[in-house]
Parts: structure tokens; C-alpha cells; sequence
């Protein structure tokens, strides 16, 4: 397991695409198995054992599980009985949990990660690329994933492996890459290096920390949601509740964190608080005014901002050039637009800005969306939402896929808009951005929130606990290990959002 490091931009994700043969070297050679090699498609690299799990999935929205698997690999189980057997043999000896006749496009984040793995094995891979596998994943599911990847090396498979996440790199590769824009800059062994010293290779600083020291939280609520209730039809469930009375408030000043399994509510819940969706019970009040049937529109132009949880899916538009994507979800708000008429002069002009006060780096802002690498683009939805002044931020997965530099600048900035009284709820798989940057944690499991937590005592591993609902009520240290407040304990408390504290247990 040989892992590749290195900041936003050092050209990690290029390397991987050379070696899947989508993008050809102008100089250098690659060698497999001691015979040198050239890739021009991903078909050649496929053929020589070698598989891809892209940092931004490569599945089509409208096919099922199933038919992304088989697409362009007909030949080797069919696309019938024979494919659906081995799709389940491999998702039960891996622990993937993959159901073959879902729709890609009902699938959540982690879903579409699980999918995507499930292919490169399909095809039978002997050499693993993974590009930030680990990015939206609980540490349970890191965990297991990792334990799936040291079975794989121990059958004599090579794994590649991209991550911002240094701690991981250090536990489990057996080499590590040091890339600084688009040289190597070091090659260590993980035993001999700490995150520290290994950050200050990738980028020359230390590694930042999320942690939230003062308190800015006011008594004044900005948003305040109330039996929130979402209802869907698909064809697999049929009607389920994907929101079950969910209720609790975000003050001024006030970071709610919110931890679950993707999977869980939370993608509706941020289409139901942005006006994507509609719910079909409870209200939605911002500063006081209720807003549960606001367009979306209405809702940005209120102060509204949203970092979403897939940029490339619901954040921008990657052929259109950057300052076209500053304009994105802010048409109608200065200095986009002058009354009626847009005005791109002024909106170019702030787009120079947010590419120089949030370090995007860019030959230019006339280049696409698409060209840049993701920390980058991240870098430039964050300084967009952030330029409104919102009153209140979504800020799913806010640095999902930056390194260790943007990162520090993102939490940053949420920490001064925090200080200028902005609420925000935060929606995160890094548990420990999660407990570092929130005020206050809920915990949410199939649709209701079951548990609260205190960032200042909890741990990753007890969050993490109640995330699978092995817990609820109120998390809590008792004397000895630590660990969260069993259901039976009499000091529980219903969770916020329940009905009378008798949630799944």
C-alpha cells in the first residue's frame, strides 16, 4: 500500500489519470510488472490490472447499480444472473453492503464510493488506485475499508492511495509519496515521520487543528426548524419517512453539528432547509419569518448559503469559466447583477478577489470550473457562499478533499463569519472537524435525531458509536473508559426532534 501525498494543485489526481491511461505523459515511462508500458484509454490500464476510484465518481445517474457495473465489461459475467452473483459475491466477501437494482441517483455519497470500488474489483484488478476513498466515510466504515484493503494486499494486490488525511496515511500505507507541484519531494517511510512533519513536507506548516476555543453562541435564534417531516416514493421501498419530526434551532453565532451515516436524512434535510424540496409537516423560520414555502431563490436572496455536499453534482457548472460559477445561485444579488440586467464586468472583478483572498489557484478566472483540481474548486464555492454575508450557512462537507493548508483557511473562515453572529449547520464525515468546529452535536439515524452530544467531552469513537444507533440520549463521560450514555441509564434524556425519546434503539 503505497500512499501519494501532497497539497490541492501538486498534481496527485493528474499522476492517477496517467497511470489509468485518460491522460498521456509527455515524457517519462510506466512499468508493470517489470515490462514498460503505454496507456492510452482506460481500457489498456484495465487490461493490465490496473483499477480507479475517482476522487468525483464515474457512474451514470440514471442506470441501476448493477448495469453501472457491468457497463463495458459485458463480456466477462454477462449482464444477467451470472453479473448479479458476482456483484453479490464480491459486495459480501468485502463487506460493501451494494443492492444491484438502485438507481445511482438515489444513492448517497458514500453509496456511489462503495459502487465504485465494487467495479474495479469486478474487473478483476490487481493494482487499486484509490483517489481520497476515505473522504465521506465514518471511522467505522474507514475502518472496515481498510481492513478489505489489507485482505486484498494479502492476496497480492497493490494499493495506491490518495489522502488529505494524514493520520490514516500513516496507519496503513507501507511507503509514502511526497508530491509538491508536480515533483516528488520526498519518499518516507510512515514509521519514521509524525502528521506533523509530514504536513510540513506536503506544504511547509504544521497541521492545522478545527479545534473552536471561545464561545460565540447568542441567545438570539436565527433558525428553528419544527417536526420537520419528508415523505418519498421509490420503487424498491415503496413510501417511507425520510424525516421523522425533526426539530431544533441554530442561534447567532452557533455552529450545530450535525454526525450521521450518510444515508441517514441528511442530504433531504439540506434539500428541505435550501427549497429543493418541500416538506410534508413542520416549519422553517429564519430570523423570525417563516420560510417553509419560500422558493429557493427567495431563500438565498434571504441569506441563505449553501456549501453542498457534492460540487461537482449541485455546485458548479465545470465547463463554464470561474467567474460564470461565482454568478451561481447569486443572479439576482449584487455585484452579479445591476436590477434587471446582469453585470459581468463587476461580477469578474469580484471573482479576481475571491480567487486572491482565498488562495484558488488558477492561471486565470477565465478558465473552466473544471480544470481546476478540487481542493481549488472547493476554495472558490466557499469564498462565493462566504462573499454574501449569509445569516445562515449549509455547509455540508466543507473540506472535503483540500489539504491540510485550505483547510485551515476554510475552518477559519466559518470561525470569523461565526464571530459576526452567522449560524451554520455543519454536516461532516471527519469526525474530528466535527467535534472540533461545533458549538453543539446532534446525532441523526434514519431520519430522526436520536442523540446530543457535548464537543467538548465527546470523542470520534463514541460519535462514531452513535452514528450506527448503538446509542442515544444524551452522550455522556461515566468514570472509567469513556464511552456514550447507554438507553438504559436512567439519566437519559430524549433527543431533540423526538416525540417522546422512544427512538430505534
Amino acid at each position: 500500500m503505497h500512499a501519494i501525498v501532497g497539497e490541492n494543485g501538486a498534481g496527485k489526481s493528474t499522476l492517477m489519470k496517467i497511470l489509468y491511461g485518460m491522460q498521456k505523459p509527455d515524457e517519462g515511462t510506466i512499468t508493470v510488472d517489470g515490462e514498460q508500458v503505454t496507456l492510452s484509454s482506460p481500457a489498456d490500464a484495465i487490461a493490465r490490472g490496473i483499477g480507479m476510484v475517482h476522487q468525483h465518481f464515474m457512474l451514470a445517474d440514471n442506470l441501476t447499480v448493477l448495469e453501472n457495473t457491468v457497463l463495458g465489461s459485458e463480456d466477462l459475467y454477462g449482464i444477467g444472473a451470472r453479473a448479479r452473483r458476482r456483484i453479490k459475491e464480491i459486495s459480501d466477501a468485502y463487506g460493501l453492503g451494494v443492492r444491484p437494482d438502485v438507481l445511482v441517483e438515489d444513492l448517497g455519497v458514500a453509496d456511489r464510493q462503495r459502487v465504485e470500488i465494487l467495479k474495479v474489483l469486478y474487473r478483476g484488478a490487481r493494482t487499486l488506485i484509490l483517489d481520497e476513498p476515505t473522504a465521506v466515510l465514518v471511522p467505522q466504515e474507514v475502518d472496515a475499508l481498510f481492513a478489505n484493503l489489507r485482505e486484498l494486499k494479502a492476496e497480492g494486490l497493490t494499493v495506491i492511495f490518495i489522502s488529505h488525511k494524514l493520520g490514516e496515511v500513516l496507519s496503513v500505507a507501507d511507503d509514502i509519496t511526497v508530491i509538491r507541484r508536480g515533483t516528488t519531494v520526498a519518499s518516507v517511510d510512515p514509521g519514521d515521520v509524525t502528521t506533523k512533519q509530514l504536513a510540513e513536507l506536503m506544504v511547509g506548516s504544521e497541521l492545522p487543528s478545527p479545534e473552536t476555543r471561545e464561545s460565540t453562541v447568542t441567545t438570539t435564534a436565527m433558525l428553528t426548524v419544527e417536526g420537520l417531516t419528508l415523505r418519498t416514493h421509490d420503487a424498491e421501498h415503496g413510501d417511507r419517512t425520510v424525516l421523522d419530526g425533526v426539530s431544533f434551532t441554530i442561534h447567532e453565532g452557533e455552529v450545530l453539528g450535525l454526525a450521521g451515516v450518510e444515508g441517514n436524512g441528511q442530504t433531504e434535510l439540506i434539500d428541505a432547509l435550501i427549497g429543493t424540496r418541500h416538506a410534508d409537516a413542520g416549519t422553517v423560520t429564519l430570523g423570525g419569518e417563516n420560510i417553509t414555502r419560500w422558493v429557493t431563490r427567495r431563500r438565498r436572496e434571504g441569506g441563505v448559503g449553501y456549501i453542498p455536499e457534492d460540487r461537482h453534482r449541485h455546485g458548479l457548472l465545470l465547463d463554464a469559466p470561474l467567474w460564470e460559477n461565482r454568478v451561481l445561485g447569486h443572479v439576482t444579488e449584487k455585484p452579479n447583477s445591476n436590477g434587471f440586467w446582469l453585470n459581468p464586468k463587476a461580477a469578474r472583478s469580484d471573482t479576481e478577489r475571491i480567487v486572491a483572498e482565498y488562495d484558488v489557484r488558477t492561471p486565470g478566472i477565465e478558465v473552466t470550473a473544471g480544470s481546476l483540481s478540487g481542493g481549488n474548486q472547493q476554495k472558490l464555492i466557499v469564498g462565493r457562499e462566504m462573499s454574501h454575508a449569509p445569516r445562515f450557512l449549509i455547509a455540508a462537507h466543507p473540506t472535503r478533499g483540500v489539504d491540510v493548508g485550505a483547510q485551515a483557511q476554510i475552518w477559519d473562515q466559518i470561525r470569523e463569519a461565526r464571530r459576526e453572529g452567522l449560524a451554520v449547520l455543519l454536516i461532516s464525515a471527519d469526525l474530528d472537524e466535527l467535534i472540533g468546529l461545533s458549538d453543539t452535536l446532534r446525532v441523526m439515524y434514519r431520519g430522526r435525531l436520536v442523540a446530543d452530544a457535548d464537543p467538548a467531552t465527546i470523542t470520534p469513537e463514541e460519535l462514531g458509536t452513535a452514528m450506527t444507533g448503538a446509542a442515544s440520549g444524551h452522550l455522556e463521560h461515566e468514570d472509567g473508559p469513556h464511552r456514550a450514555a447507554s438507553p438504559d441509564t436512567p439519566d437519559e434524556r430524549p433527543a431533540a426532534g423526538s416525540h417522546d425519546g422512544g427512538e430505534d434503539r
